[in-house]
């Protein structure tokens, strides 16, 4: 199904608070698999990045308050690489969770040490196995209080998917999945997660190379019982790990689509999920989304961007658009991303899914460079508020460095979101 867009140059009411000057000269701050940039818990709100020295920078505040309480910490990160970015979680506790600094490198992980604290203790490892070759860690929080650990141990085109558990009350992680998404050494799954009621949800793209064109095909798997067992949109459970010949599509996509990889999902209040990315299959890249409904899996197409581009090679790539992110409430579902062709501001399209248009709206005033979205997701969970993590920074293609100055760090508040207008 196509819907038709129509742009819109109004700019949504935001509220700005600034917090420091972070590095630029890479998109190492904002790329997109950093779950969390930003999030929330009993009031007050995290944050992490890095200052133009390279280090890793925490800060909190009080929900929708102007100041933040900033700490240094003692540790570094190699930012001339964009892969290696800081993950942030709070766990039921208070304590925060740290992991940063990877690309097919050892795991680096600190927590506070005490609750509600910005002072992180030693490093330390988790169980100390599959902890040697560490990519794109993230944290997730889970209904029952646990926090879940993700990241790819291996390469690119032949990495494998592992998760942890984290009990609260032990303070002890444990080894929940060692290999749950297999490349068999040939190919790497390359997935976003959400978090609903009803379990965990996960949807991934393979990849057969370092290349970026070899992306093809949308995958899905389903957990209701904190990620131990998994299963298929229909019910039927996976043997695990899941490989390529067992996998279920959600969406068919070949090699060279221009098909992006680590993008997003979420669910609706009912559990029905839905899954964003882009690809070309008409000469265009497009985003476009993936759904749910009544046991089949449906396409939402759209118009946004207007020149084509060709994804490939390896590294961080300088892309005309961004990954977007998703946002469902009620009947209506948001895109939250960047494009050349608007300033590279961050835009926000939205739609009621009963209807067959798009509107356009900037968020921001101000370019934000080759920005990628993270919000709030604990915030927009309990108060349906949207709190953008920003920073205008610059990407080469493939880990060049940009010679540009310190950019400010922000979080952009926008309270209200759009709806469509009545007919």
């Amino acid at each position: 199904m196509t819907f038709f867009s129509v742009t819109m140059n109004a700019q949504l009411k935001t509220k700005i608070t600034e917090i420091g000057l972070g590095w630029s000269n890479n998109s190492v701050n904002t790329v997109i698999f950093r779950n969390s940039a930003l999030t929330s818990f009993k009031g007050i709100q995290y944050t992490a990045y890095y200052n133009p020295e390279g280090k890793m920078v925490l800060a909190k505040r009080k929900l929708n308050a102007k100041k933040w309480d900033v700490v240094i910490t003692p540790y570094s990160g190699n930012v001339k690489d964009a892969h290696n970015d800081i993950s942030i979680a709070i766990d039921i506790e208070g304590y925060l969770h740290v992991s940063w600094d990877h690309h097919d490198t050892r795991l680096r992980y600190a927590k506070s040490k005490t609750p509600f604290s910005l002072e992180l203790g030693e490093e330390q490892s988790m169980t100390g196995k599959d902890e040697a070759r560490v990519t794109y860690p993230e944290f997730h929080n889970l209904p029952n209080g646990k926090l879940l650990f993700c990241y790819r141990s291996g390469a690119s085109g032949r990495g494998n998917m592992i998760m942890k558990s984290y009990d609260v009350k032990t303070k002890q992680w444990t080894s929940l999945q060692n290999n749950l998404i297999d490349g068999e050494n040939q190919r790497s799954a390359y997935w976003q997660i959400c978090v609903g009621k009803k379990g965990i949800y996960i949807s991934w793209v393979w990849r057969e190379s370092w290349d970026v064109s070899t992306n093809h095909d949308i995958c899905y798997a389903f957990s209701a019982d904190g990620g131990k067992t998994w299963e298929k949109s229909t019910g039927e459970k996976y043997n695990l790990p899941i490989t390529k010949a067992t996998a279920e599509h959600a969406w068919y996509v070949p090699q060279n689509s221009s098909l992006i990889n680590q993008t997003a999902m979420t669910v609706d209040d009912s559990g029905k999920p839905y899954i964003t990315s882009y690809w070309n299959n008409d000469g265009i890249p497009q985003y476009k989304v993936v759904y749910l409904l009544d046991g089949k899996w449906n396409l939402l197409n759209t118009n946004f961007h207007q020149k084509t581009f060709n994804l490939g090679g390896g590294g961080t790539k300088r892309i005309p658009i961004s990954r977007p992110e998703i946002l469902v409430h009620q009947s209506m579902l948001y895109l939250l991303y960047r494009d050349e062709e608007r300033d590279n501001k961050i835009t926000l399209a939205y739609t009621n899914l009963e209807k067959k248009q798009w509107q356009l709206k900037d968020v921001s005033q101000f370019t934000v460079g080759q920005w990628e979205p993270n919000f709030d997701k604990e915030l927009w969970q309990q108060k349906k508020q949207l709190h953008i993590f920003s920073q205008n920074v610059s990407q080469a293609d493939g880990e060049g460095l940009a010679k540009v100055a310190p950019q400010p760090v922000q979080v952009l508040e926008l309270k209200k979101l759009p709806l469509m207008p009545a007919k």
